[in-house]
């Protein structure tokens, strides 16, 4: 099980107990540093005091469960106004939403020509999602979708 794995696992019930969702856990390098980032969420939106509790409360857990052999920052953000949806559920909250979509490759039969358009969401599962794309639906398999971002604003 991988570090961000075992750092979900822990933190789900801390967040919740918080009454705020766990978006998602991030564990990367960036330059010379190292982040492991708990992004959290609320319909009615974060406060830096939920972040504040949140890092209160996890920071103990997270030193005890000792996944990381060297110094890395801990960050307790908001999922933000603009994000990524990389979960299924995420992606099936904002259906009917327009999103931007980045590609890997493009599919052969495919209407956009390019890597990156816009679209709205229709439905996703474990496999694929659904956009629609000038008005047609279309099928784009996950693997080959390397980003959806939803602009809230």
């Amino acid at each position: 099980m991988s570090i961000v794995e075992k750092v979900r696992i822990a933190a789900e019930p801390v967040v919740q107990s918080l009454g705020l969702e766990l978006w998602d856990v991030e564990y990367k390098k960036e330059g010379s540093e190292y982040f492991l980032r708990i992004i959290i969420d609320r319909p009615e939106g974060v406060w830096v005091s939920d972040c504040e509790e949140v890092s209160r409360k996890l920071d103990p857990i997270i030193d005890e469960l000792d996944l990381i052999d060297h110094s890395f920052n801990f960050e307790v953000l908001s999922a933000g106004l603009v994000r990524e949806l990389k979960k299924t559920e995420h992606i099936n909250r904002f259906t009917g939403k327009d999103v931007s979509v980045s590609l890997f490759k493009v599919p052969e039969d495919f209407p956009v020509r390019t890597k990156k358009f816009d679209a709205i969401i229709v439905f996703a599962n474990e496999n694929s999602v659904i956009f629609e794309i000038n008005g047609e639906n279309f099928t784009v398999d996950r693997k080959i979708i390397s980003k959806i971002k939803i602009d809230l604003v």
